[in-house]
Protein backbone atom coordinates (compact mmCIF):
# COMPACT_ATOMS: atom_id res chain seq x y z
CA UNK A 1 0.00 0.00 0.00
CA UNK A 2 1.28 3.46 -0.80
CA UNK A 3 -0.41 5.54 1.88
CA UNK A 4 -1.17 3.90 5.19
CA UNK A 5 -4.49 4.39 6.87
CA UNK A 6 -3.54 6.64 9.75
CA UNK A 7 -5.01 8.34 12.80
CA UNK A 8 -2.84 11.08 14.20
CA UNK A 9 -1.41 10.65 17.71
CA UNK A 10 0.05 13.50 19.73
CA UNK A 11 3.60 13.66 20.99
CA UNK A 12 4.67 12.05 24.28
CA UNK A 13 4.65 13.85 27.66
CA UNK A 14 1.55 15.12 29.33
CA UNK A 15 -0.48 15.38 26.11
CA UNK A 16 -0.03 11.76 25.07
CA UNK A 17 -3.54 10.85 26.19
CA UNK A 18 -5.19 13.93 24.66
CA UNK A 19 -5.31 12.38 21.21
CA UNK A 20 -6.87 9.16 22.42
CA UNK A 21 -10.58 9.71 21.86
CA UNK A 22 -11.70 6.08 21.74
CA UNK A 23 -12.54 4.19 24.92
CA UNK A 24 -12.29 0.43 25.10
CA UNK A 25 -13.14 -2.13 27.75
CA UNK A 26 -10.74 -5.09 27.90
CA UNK A 27 -13.41 -7.45 29.12
CA UNK A 28 -11.24 -10.55 29.17
CA UNK A 29 -8.53 -8.86 31.15
CA UNK A 30 -10.99 -7.39 33.62
CA UNK A 31 -12.74 -10.66 34.16
CA UNK A 32 -9.49 -12.51 34.70
CA UNK A 33 -7.89 -10.04 37.05
CA UNK A 34 -10.94 -9.22 39.15
CA UNK A 35 -11.68 -11.79 41.83
CA UNK A 36 -14.68 -13.83 40.73
CA UNK A 37 -17.14 -14.89 43.43
CA UNK A 38 -17.33 -18.61 44.05
CA UNK A 39 -19.86 -20.75 42.07
CA UNK A 40 -23.36 -21.03 43.48
CA UNK A 41 -25.36 -24.22 44.06
CA UNK A 42 -28.56 -24.22 42.04
CA UNK A 43 -31.95 -24.86 43.60
CA UNK A 44 -32.18 -28.21 41.79
CA UNK A 45 -28.72 -29.43 42.73
CA UNK A 46 -28.55 -32.00 45.56
CA UNK A 47 -27.48 -30.61 48.90
CA UNK A 48 -23.80 -31.37 49.51
CA UNK A 49 -22.66 -33.39 52.44
CA UNK A 50 -21.36 -31.44 55.37
CA UNK A 51 -17.84 -30.50 54.28
CA UNK A 52 -14.81 -31.34 56.33
CA UNK A 53 -12.79 -28.35 57.51
CA UNK A 54 -10.71 -27.34 54.52
CA UNK A 55 -7.09 -26.32 55.00
CA UNK A 56 -6.22 -22.67 55.02
CA UNK A 57 -3.82 -21.34 52.43
CA UNK A 58 -0.68 -19.50 53.48
CA UNK A 59 -1.23 -16.28 55.41
CA UNK A 60 -4.53 -17.66 56.67
CA UNK A 61 -6.36 -17.18 53.37
CA UNK A 62 -9.12 -19.55 52.34
CA UNK A 63 -8.18 -21.75 49.41
CA UNK A 64 -10.19 -21.86 46.17
CA UNK A 65 -11.54 -25.23 47.30
CA UNK A 66 -12.96 -23.61 50.43
CA UNK A 67 -14.39 -20.68 48.51
CA UNK A 68 -16.28 -22.98 46.16
CA UNK A 69 -17.39 -25.38 48.90
CA UNK A 70 -18.73 -22.65 51.17
CA UNK A 71 -20.42 -20.51 48.49
CA UNK A 72 -23.91 -19.36 49.38
CA UNK A 73 -26.60 -20.28 46.83
CA UNK A 74 -28.44 -17.52 45.01
CA UNK A 75 -32.18 -17.40 44.66
CA UNK A 76 -33.30 -18.28 41.14
CA UNK A 77 -34.96 -14.89 40.75
CA UNK A 78 -31.62 -13.19 41.41
CA UNK A 79 -29.63 -15.23 38.87
CA UNK A 80 -28.90 -13.33 35.66
CA UNK A 81 -26.72 -16.01 34.05
CA UNK A 82 -25.86 -19.65 34.58
CA UNK A 83 -23.67 -22.34 33.06
CA UNK A 84 -23.73 -25.77 34.67
CA UNK A 85 -23.74 -25.12 38.43
CA UNK A 86 -22.06 -21.72 38.04
CA UNK A 87 -24.33 -18.70 38.55
CA UNK A 88 -23.94 -14.94 38.39
CA UNK A 89 -26.48 -13.00 40.43
CA UNK A 90 -27.68 -9.47 39.78
CA UNK A 91 -26.16 -8.26 43.06
CA UNK A 92 -22.79 -9.79 42.19
CA UNK A 93 -22.80 -8.23 38.75
CA UNK A 94 -23.76 -4.82 40.15
CA UNK A 95 -20.90 -5.06 42.64
CA UNK A 96 -18.50 -6.07 39.87
CA UNK A 97 -19.49 -3.14 37.67
CA UNK A 98 -19.35 -0.73 40.61
CA UNK A 99 -15.73 -1.75 41.21
CA UNK A 100 -14.73 -0.81 37.65
CA UNK A 101 -13.16 2.52 36.80
CA UNK A 102 -15.20 5.43 35.49
CA UNK A 103 -14.00 4.92 31.91
CA UNK A 104 -14.89 1.21 31.91
CA UNK A 105 -18.32 2.00 33.33
CA UNK A 106 -18.85 4.63 30.65
CA UNK A 107 -17.87 2.11 27.98
CA UNK A 108 -20.40 -0.39 29.37
CA UNK A 109 -23.12 2.26 29.35
CA UNK A 110 -22.28 3.14 25.76
CA UNK A 111 -22.18 -0.46 24.53
CA UNK A 112 -24.45 -2.83 26.53
CA UNK A 113 -23.07 -5.78 24.54
CA UNK A 114 -19.88 -5.46 26.59
CA UNK A 115 -21.86 -6.41 29.69
CA UNK A 116 -22.87 -9.68 28.08
CA UNK A 117 -19.22 -10.39 27.27
CA UNK A 118 -18.26 -9.62 30.86
CA UNK A 119 -20.88 -12.03 32.22
CA UNK A 120 -19.64 -14.77 29.89
CA UNK A 121 -16.11 -14.31 31.17
CA UNK A 122 -17.31 -14.36 34.79
CA UNK A 123 -19.11 -17.64 34.14
CA UNK A 124 -16.03 -19.08 32.47
CA UNK A 125 -14.02 -18.10 35.54
CA UNK A 126 -16.57 -19.81 37.78
CA UNK A 127 -16.21 -23.03 35.78
CA UNK A 128 -12.44 -22.85 36.07
CA UNK A 129 -12.73 -22.30 39.84
CA UNK A 130 -14.92 -25.39 40.06
CA UNK A 131 -12.21 -27.38 38.29
CA UNK A 132 -9.60 -25.97 40.67
CA UNK A 133 -11.72 -26.91 43.68
CA UNK A 134 -12.49 -30.41 42.41
CA UNK A 135 -8.79 -31.14 41.88
CA UNK A 136 -7.65 -29.22 44.99
CA UNK A 137 -5.09 -27.75 42.63
CA UNK A 138 -4.62 -24.58 44.67
CA UNK A 139 -3.53 -26.60 47.71
CA UNK A 140 -0.29 -27.73 46.08
CA UNK A 141 2.59 -26.11 48.00
CA UNK A 142 4.15 -24.41 44.98
CA UNK A 143 0.78 -23.03 43.82
CA UNK A 144 -0.10 -21.83 47.32
CA UNK A 145 3.25 -20.01 47.50
CA UNK A 146 2.57 -18.33 44.15
CA UNK A 147 -0.89 -17.28 45.31
CA UNK A 148 0.67 -15.73 48.39
CA UNK A 149 3.03 -13.68 46.25
CA UNK A 150 0.19 -12.57 43.98
CA UNK A 151 -1.90 -11.56 46.99
CA UNK A 152 0.97 -9.59 48.50
CA UNK A 153 1.61 -7.79 45.21
CA UNK A 154 -2.08 -6.96 44.86
CA UNK A 155 -2.23 -5.61 48.42
CA UNK A 156 0.83 -3.43 47.86
CA UNK A 157 -0.59 -2.06 44.63
CA UNK A 158 -4.00 -1.31 46.12
CA UNK A 159 -2.47 0.39 49.12
CA UNK A 160 -0.12 2.50 46.98
CA UNK A 161 -3.10 3.55 44.88
CA UNK A 162 -4.92 4.62 48.05
CA UNK A 163 -2.04 6.85 49.22
CA UNK A 164 -1.31 8.34 45.81
CA UNK A 165 -4.74 9.42 44.61
CA UNK A 166 -4.79 13.15 43.76
CA UNK A 167 -7.34 15.41 45.40
CA UNK A 168 -10.75 15.38 43.74
CA UNK A 169 -10.37 19.02 42.67
CA UNK A 170 -7.06 18.44 40.88
CA UNK A 171 -6.28 19.85 38.39
CA UNK A 172 -7.70 23.32 38.88
CA UNK A 173 -8.82 25.37 35.89
CA UNK A 174 -5.66 27.44 36.25
CA UNK A 175 -3.42 24.35 36.24
CA UNK A 176 -5.28 22.96 33.26
CA UNK A 177 -4.94 26.19 31.29
CA UNK A 178 -1.20 26.41 32.04
CA UNK A 179 -0.53 22.88 30.85
CA UNK A 180 -2.64 23.43 27.76
CA UNK A 181 -0.74 26.60 26.83
CA UNK A 182 2.62 24.96 27.48
CA UNK A 183 1.77 22.11 25.11
CA UNK A 184 -0.13 23.86 22.34
CA UNK A 185 2.47 22.82 19.77
CA UNK A 186 1.86 19.15 20.59
CA UNK A 187 -1.85 19.70 19.98
CA UNK A 188 -1.39 20.84 16.40
CA UNK A 189 -3.41 18.76 13.97
CA UNK A 190 -1.54 18.86 10.64
CA UNK A 191 -3.12 19.62 7.32
CA UNK A 192 -5.17 16.72 6.00
CA UNK A 193 -5.95 15.57 2.49
CA UNK A 194 -8.90 13.53 1.32
CA UNK A 195 -7.44 11.27 -1.34
CA UNK A 196 -8.35 8.59 -3.82
CA UNK A 197 -5.94 6.56 -5.92
CA UNK A 198 -5.62 4.14 -8.77
CA UNK A 199 -2.89 1.63 -7.97
CA UNK A 200 -1.27 -0.71 -10.49
CA UNK A 201 1.01 -3.22 -8.82
CA UNK A 202 4.42 -3.98 -10.34
CA UNK A 203 7.50 -4.36 -8.11
CA UNK A 204 10.82 -2.72 -9.00
CA UNK A 205 12.44 -6.08 -9.67
CA UNK A 206 9.69 -7.28 -12.03
CA UNK A 207 10.77 -8.67 -15.39
CA UNK A 208 10.31 -6.76 -18.65
CA UNK A 209 7.08 -8.60 -19.55
CA UNK A 210 5.46 -7.59 -16.24
CA UNK A 211 6.69 -4.00 -16.61
CA UNK A 212 5.29 -3.77 -20.14
CA UNK A 213 1.95 -5.20 -19.04
CA UNK A 214 1.70 -2.73 -16.15
CA UNK A 215 2.68 0.18 -18.41
CA UNK A 216 0.02 -0.76 -20.95
CA UNK A 217 -2.61 -0.91 -18.20
CA UNK A 218 -1.41 2.45 -16.89
CA UNK A 219 -1.84 4.01 -20.33
CA UNK A 220 -5.35 2.57 -20.59
CA UNK A 221 -6.29 3.97 -17.15
CA UNK A 222 -4.93 7.40 -18.01
CA UNK A 223 -7.00 7.40 -21.17
CA UNK A 224 -10.16 6.65 -19.20
CA UNK A 225 -9.36 9.32 -16.65
CA UNK A 226 -8.98 11.96 -19.36
CA UNK A 227 -12.47 11.25 -20.71
CA UNK A 228 -15.10 13.95 -20.00
CA UNK A 229 -16.92 13.44 -16.69
CA UNK A 230 -14.69 10.49 -15.81
CA UNK A 231 -15.61 8.89 -12.46
CA UNK A 232 -12.26 8.49 -10.71
CA UNK A 233 -13.46 6.16 -7.95
CA UNK A 234 -15.38 3.96 -10.38
CA UNK A 235 -12.25 3.61 -12.49
CA UNK A 236 -10.16 2.95 -9.37
CA UNK A 237 -12.52 0.16 -8.31
CA UNK A 238 -12.57 -1.37 -11.80
CA UNK A 239 -8.91 -0.99 -12.72
CA UNK A 240 -7.02 -0.53 -9.47
CA UNK A 241 -5.53 -3.23 -7.28
CA UNK A 242 -6.34 -2.11 -3.73
CA UNK A 243 -8.71 -3.63 -1.20
CA UNK A 244 -10.17 -0.22 -0.30
CA UNK A 245 -11.40 0.39 -3.85
CA UNK A 246 -9.15 3.41 -4.19
CA UNK A 247 -10.77 5.52 -1.44
CA UNK A 248 -7.99 6.49 1.00
CA UNK A 249 -10.16 8.85 3.07
CA UNK A 250 -8.55 11.63 5.12
CA UNK A 251 -4.78 11.32 5.54
CA UNK A 252 -2.59 13.65 7.62
CA UNK A 253 0.13 15.44 5.68
CA UNK A 254 2.92 14.02 7.84
CA UNK A 255 1.69 10.47 7.18
CA UNK A 256 1.96 10.66 3.40
CA UNK A 257 5.09 9.28 1.74
CA UNK A 258 7.37 12.12 0.64
CA UNK A 259 7.29 11.07 -3.04
CA UNK A 260 3.49 11.34 -3.04
CA UNK A 261 3.20 14.32 -0.69
CA UNK A 262 5.21 16.51 -3.07
CA UNK A 263 2.67 15.86 -5.82
CA UNK A 264 -0.43 16.08 -3.62
CA UNK A 265 0.51 19.47 -2.17
CA UNK A 266 0.66 20.95 -5.65
CA UNK A 267 -2.76 19.67 -6.74
CA UNK A 268 -5.89 21.77 -6.96
CA UNK A 269 -9.13 20.44 -5.52
CA UNK A 270 -10.46 17.51 -7.64
CA UNK A 271 -7.26 17.48 -9.72
CA UNK A 272 -5.49 14.24 -10.65
CA UNK A 273 -1.74 13.69 -10.36
CA UNK A 274 0.63 12.32 -12.93
CA UNK A 275 1.53 8.65 -12.45
CA UNK A 276 3.99 8.17 -9.57
CA UNK A 277 6.36 5.20 -9.67
CA UNK A 278 7.14 3.67 -6.27
CA UNK A 279 8.71 0.37 -5.25
CA UNK A 280 5.38 -1.41 -5.27
CA UNK A 281 3.97 -0.06 -8.52
CA UNK A 282 2.23 2.92 -10.16
CA UNK A 283 0.03 5.37 -8.23
CA UNK A 284 -2.33 7.97 -9.62
CA UNK A 285 -3.79 10.28 -6.94
CA UNK A 286 -6.85 12.50 -6.89
CA UNK A 287 -7.18 15.30 -4.34
CA UNK A 288 -10.83 15.39 -3.27
CA UNK A 289 -10.60 17.97 -0.48
CA UNK A 290 -8.22 19.58 2.03
CA UNK A 291 -8.49 20.48 5.72
CA UNK A 292 -6.21 23.23 7.02
CA UNK A 293 -3.96 22.56 10.01
CA UNK A 294 -5.36 23.72 13.35
CA UNK A 295 -4.64 23.51 17.08
CA UNK A 296 -7.12 21.52 19.15
CA UNK A 297 -8.96 23.67 21.66
CA UNK A 298 -8.97 23.12 25.41
CA UNK A 299 -12.62 21.95 25.44
CA UNK A 300 -11.71 19.33 22.82
CA UNK A 301 -8.90 17.84 24.91
CA UNK A 302 -10.12 18.66 28.43
CA UNK A 303 -11.17 15.16 29.50
CA UNK A 304 -8.07 13.42 28.18
CA UNK A 305 -5.80 16.15 29.54
CA UNK A 306 -7.33 15.97 33.02
CA UNK A 307 -6.92 12.19 33.09
CA UNK A 308 -3.29 12.43 32.02
CA UNK A 309 -2.50 15.15 34.56
CA UNK A 310 -4.10 13.14 37.36
CA UNK A 311 -2.20 10.04 36.26
CA UNK A 312 1.11 11.92 36.32
CA UNK A 313 0.32 13.48 39.69
CA UNK A 314 -0.51 10.03 41.11
CA UNK A 315 2.80 8.64 39.83
CA UNK A 316 4.66 11.56 41.43
CA UNK A 317 2.84 11.05 44.76
CA UNK A 318 3.66 7.34 44.67
CA UNK A 319 7.37 8.00 44.11
CA UNK A 320 7.42 10.56 46.92
CA UNK A 321 5.63 8.21 49.32
CA UNK A 322 8.06 5.35 48.62
CA UNK A 323 11.07 7.64 48.90
CA UNK A 324 9.90 8.90 52.31
CA UNK A 325 9.14 5.37 53.50
CA UNK A 326 12.62 4.20 52.55
CA UNK A 327 14.13 7.28 54.17
CA UNK A 328 12.39 6.47 57.46
CA UNK A 329 13.33 2.79 57.23
CA UNK A 330 16.65 2.57 55.33
CA UNK A 331 17.15 -0.90 53.84
CA UNK A 332 20.29 -2.84 54.78
CA UNK A 333 21.63 -5.20 52.13
CA UNK A 334 24.06 -8.05 52.69
CA UNK A 335 26.04 -7.60 49.48
CA UNK A 336 28.16 -10.70 50.12
CA UNK A 337 25.09 -12.89 50.55
CA UNK A 338 23.56 -11.40 47.41
CA UNK A 339 26.75 -12.07 45.47
CA UNK A 340 26.84 -15.67 46.68
CA UNK A 341 23.21 -16.07 45.74
CA UNK A 342 23.92 -14.88 42.20
CA UNK A 343 26.89 -17.21 41.96
CA UNK A 344 24.60 -20.08 42.87
CA UNK A 345 22.09 -19.03 40.19
CA UNK A 346 24.80 -18.79 37.54
CA UNK A 347 25.95 -22.33 38.31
Amino acid sequence: MSIPCVFRTLQPSIIAAAAAATLSLPVAALAQTAPAPAPQRTATAPAPAKPKPAPQGPAGQATATQQVATAKPSGSDDVVARVGNANVSADELRAYVAALGAREQAALAKDPALLSQTVRMLLANRLVLQEVAAKKWDQQPNIAAQLDRVRDSALVELYLQSVSTPAANYPSEEDLQKVYEANRSALLVPRQFQLAQVFIAVPRDADKAAEDKAKKKLDDVQGKLRAPNADFLAIARAEGETKDGGDLGWVAENQIRPEIRAQVIGLAKNAVSDPIRLDDGWHILKLIDTKAAYTRTLPEVREQLVQQMRSERAAMMRRAYLAELLKEHPPILNELALSNLLDGVRK
